[in-house]
């Protein structure tokens, strides 16, 4: 079996992973759309190889496959970011809500008194 048609069952392979993820609700759709892009890329760049290729040597780069690894750390960095923000602003809001929380309850326990 050619590379050109592993990595386009690959590729198809991981869209329909994340898609049963997103039904049976393990996956939320913010997450899903970067996995399902990441699938695509993967799947045109097995069906169509020479893009690379050609995306490397308009970007002057001499070994093509150092340009999809640059790529697939430039991806896997963003996608850490994003993750370190999202996880950021979840950290923000349960703190918001703990002070809020407090607030409330000794709100409670002067009426109470």
């Amino acid at each position: 079996m050619s590379y050109q048609i592993t990595s386009a069952i690959l590729g198809i392979s991981l869209a329909l992973i994340i898609l049963l993820l997103i039904r049976r609700d393990r996956l939320h759709s913010r997450h899903a759309i970067w996995w399902l892009f990441v699938a695509v890329f993967v799947m045109i760049l097995g069906i169509f190889p020479r893009i690379i290729d050609y995306i490397a040597l308009k970007l002057g780069v001499n070994y093509p496959p150092t340009l999809l690894f640059s790529l697939g750390m430039a991806m896997i960095l963003l996608k850490v970011l994003s993750i370190d923000l999202h996880q950021s602003q979840l950290e923000r809001k349960t703190r918001r809500l703990a002070q809020r929380l407090a607030l409330l309850e000794g709100d409670k326990q002067q009426h109470d008194d």
